[in-house]
């Protein structure tokens, strides 16, 4: 039987993508599987901040072994934004379209209307708790905003995030090729090799 871990997100988009990475190795419960629906806070002004927070709050609570994770989108040419302000940089409501309408509104103020202007980077911070050890953990996917949506699949800024070396955005890839590059599965290939040679 393979051991359990508490990924502490309620995001069944972010939750489907780390069972897929861990399947090998972990059985993968979110926050609704174990009866988790209390809204975790997250007041800390860096990913990392948030992702100790969130792991924290579950192992305090329930007892499991745990991860937490904060991603942000890093923009050079808004001087970092929307960074920990990811998921609700359109709006208290975090919706999809709203953060992306915002993005490129705010792209176009600045007058970045060519790739090399719209240089980016997703990444990810991992704060894991196991065997009463904690560490930190990031991954980071560079790459830039392109000037419309494009793709249909993935979730939050994937239609308009290109990453380095591609020509299509997250939301034109299939969930392998996304997961080999991205910022969350380098991230959690990362934790793995720390869980294997812990």
């Amino acid at each position: 039987m393979k051991p359990v871990i508490v990924f502490a997100t309620a995001n069944e988009n972010k939750t489907s993508e780390v069972r897929e990475l861990l399947k090998d190795h972990f059985e993968v419960k979110s926050l609704t599987d174990i009866g988790c629906f209390e809204d975790i806070p997250e007041t800390s002004n860096t990913l990392q901040g948030n992702a100790r927070q969130k792991a924290r709050f579950v192992k305090d609570n329930y007892g499991y072994d745990c991860f937490a994770d904060d991603t942000g989108l890093e923009v050079d040419a808004l001087n970092g934004e929307p960074g920990v302000y990811t998921a609700r940089y359109g709006g208290p409501n975090k919706d999809a379209e709203d953060n992306m309408n915002h993005l490129i509104s705010e792209l176009s103020k600045a007058g970045a209307h060519t790739p090399e202007s719209r240089s980016a980077q997703f990444r990810t911070a991992i704060h894991l708790i196991v065997d009463s050890k904690e560490i930190d953990l990031q991954g980071i996917c560079k790459g830039n905003i392109a000037q419309e949506r494009s793709g249909t699949a993935g979730f939050g800024y994937d239609p308009i995030f290109i990453p380095e070396g591609e020509s299509r955005t997250f939301s034109e890839m299939s969930s392998e090729e996304k997961n080999d590059i991205s910022h969350r599965g380098l991230a959690i290939r990362s934790m793995l090799e720390y869980l294997c040679v812990k």
